[in-house]
C-alpha cells in the first residue's frame, strides 16, 4: 500500500480539483492508455488500471472524502481496487477487450453521450452469441463489533446468502449435454431493429429476452436462471480503531454475474456496540470518574480504568467538579495512520448523602473557619460580592 501513486497525482490534478476537473482529466488519460489504442503495451494496460482506481475512489464524494483522510487504507473501508467500469480482468486487448465492459468506443460513446445529452449506459460487453456479460450485484451486510474488538482488532467469520454460479451447468442455465441455442428472431443479436421514418430504431429482443439465446432445455437445479442460491462462511479481518458506519470490501465475493461476467463486490458496514464506561469521539474516548469532596479538597491518587489496565492519576489539591484530566495515548488507534487518540477523565465531586453527628459537626466547624478565609471559597465569596454590588 506505501507503493501505491497519489490518486491525485495520477490524475494531473489538484486536490481542491471539482468533479467536472476530475471527469475531464480522467477522460483524457483513459483514452490517451485505453489498451485499444495501445495493443500488447503492458505498461500503457497498467497505467490505465492505476488512473480507473483513481478515479472511481475521486469521483465518489464518500470515497473520495475517505481517501483525503486515511490515503490508501481507505480500500479496507470499501475504498478502491477496482475502475469505475466495476471488477473484470484485463484479458486479450483485440478489438471490444473486455475491461469491466468498458472499450474505447464506450468512453468516446459516453464524452458524446453528455455532448448531447444523450444516455447510453455501459451494461456490460456482449460476448459470443449475443449474449451480454454483466457484472454480479453487490451485496451489503452489517456485523456488529464490541468496543473491545474496536480497539484490539479481531477476525469474524460471517454467513453470507447470495446467488452464486450453478455448479451443474457452470452459469449456462442449459441442461448437461444440450447448450443455450441462438435466437432465431434476433439471430443472436439480443435486439431487432425496425425502421421509424428515417432513422433506425433498435431495442431488445422480447423473445430472448435481450441475451441472444433461448435456452430450449432448461438446467433442473437452477431451472435454466445459470444461478443458485446458497450460503457461504467468509473470514473478515476487523482492522483496529474501525468505527460505526465504515464499511469494508470484499472483492468479489457478491453475486455472480451473468454469461461470464465477474462476481459483485459484498460491502461489510460496522456497528461498534456502545460501552458501558467509555464513550467515543473518532480516536478519543472520554469517562465520568467519582471522586470524593476530601480527595477533591486535599489532592489524591486514583486508579483510572483505561483500555489497556488500570492506570494512577493525580488529582490536584482543590480540583473542581468537571475538571477534565487527559491521558495520553490511551484512547482507540487512528485507522490507517498509526498512533491512538486520547483518553479524556472527567471528574464528578460527589456530596455526601448522608452524614452522621460528629461528621455534621466537624463540617460546620470547617465552615466557620472559611468564613474567616475568603481564599477557601473564592467562587462563593465572588458571587456574592457581585450580587451585593447590583442591588446596592
Amino acid at each position: 500500500m506505501a507503493d501505491k501513486k497519489d490518486f491525485y497525482e495520477l490524475l494531473g490534478v489538484a486536490k481542491s480539483a471539482s468533479a467536472d476537473e476530475l471527469k475531464k482529466a480522467y477522460r483524457k488519460l483513459a483514452v490517451q492508455f485505453h489498451p485499444d489504442k495501445n495493443p500488447g503495451d503492458k505498461k500503457a494496460e497498467e497505467k490505465f488500471k492505476e488512473i480507473n482506481e483513481a478515479y472511481e475512489n475521486l469521483s465518489d464524494p464518500q470515497k473520495r472524502k475517505m481517501y483525503d483522510q486515511f490515503g490508501h487504507a481507505a480500500s479496507q473501508m470499501g475504498g478502491g481496487g477496482q475502475g469505475p467500469f466495476g471488477g473484470g480482468g484485463f484479458g486479450g486487448f483485440s478489438g471490444n477487450a473486455d475491461f469491466g465492459g468498458a472499450s474505447i468506443n464506450d468512453i468516446f460513446g459516453d464524452i458524446f453521450g453528455d455532448m448531447f445529452g444523450g444516455g447510453g449506459g455501459r451494461g456490460g460487453q456482449r460476448r459470443g452469441g449475443g449474449r451480454r456479460a454483466r457484472a454480479g450485484a453487490d451485496l451489503e451486510t452489517q456485523v456488529d463489533v464490541t468496543f473491545e474488538e474496536a480497539f484490539k482488532g479481531v477476525e469474524k467469520v460471517i454467513t453470507i446468502h447470495k446467488r452464486a454460479e450453478c455448479e451443474t451447468c457452470h452459469g449456462s442455465g442449459a441442461k448437461a449435454g444440450t447448450s443455450p441455442e441462438t435466437c432465431k428472431v434476433c439471430n443472436g443479436r439480443g435486439e431487432v431493429t425496425f425502421q421509424q421514418g428515417f432513422f433506425a430504431v433498435s431495442r431488445p429482443c422480447t423473445h430472448c429476452h435481450g441475451t441472444g439465446q433461448v435456452i430450449a432445455n432448461p438446467c433442473p437445479p437452477c431451472k435454466g436462471a445459470g444461478k443458485i442460491r446458497k450460503s457461504s462462511q467468509l473470514s473478515v479481518t476487523i482492522p483496529a480503531g474501525i468505527d460505526t458506519g465504515q464499511r469494508l470490501k470484499l472483492t468479489n465475493e457478491g453475486e455472480a454475474g451473468d454469461s461470464g461476467g465477474p462476481p459483485g463486490d459484498l460491502y461489510i458496514v460496522i456497528r461498534v456496540l456502545e460501552h458501558d464506561f467509555f464513550k467515543r469521539d473518532g480516536a478519543e474516548i472520554t469517562c465520568d470518574v467519582p471522586i470524593t469532596f476530601v480527595q477533591a479538597a486535599m489532592g489524591a491518587e486514583i486508579n483510572i480504568p483505561t483500555l489497556d489496565g488500570m492506570v494512577a492519576m493525580k488529582i490536584p489539591a482543590g480540583t473542581q467538579s468537571h475538571k477534565v484530566f487527559r491521558l495520553k495515548a490511551k484512547g482507540l488507534p487512528h485507522l490507517g495512520r498509526g498512533g491512538r487518540g486520547d483518553q479524556h477523565v472527567r471528574v464528578m465531586v460527589e456530596v455526601p448523602s448522608r452524614l452522621s453527628g460528629e461528621q455534621m459537626e466537624l463540617l460546620k466547624k470547617f465552615e466557620e473557619l472559611s468564613k474567616k478565609d475568603d481564599r477557601t471559597h473564592p467562587l462563593h465569596h465572588g458571587f456574592f460580592e457581585r450580587v451585593k454590588r447590583i442591588f446596592e
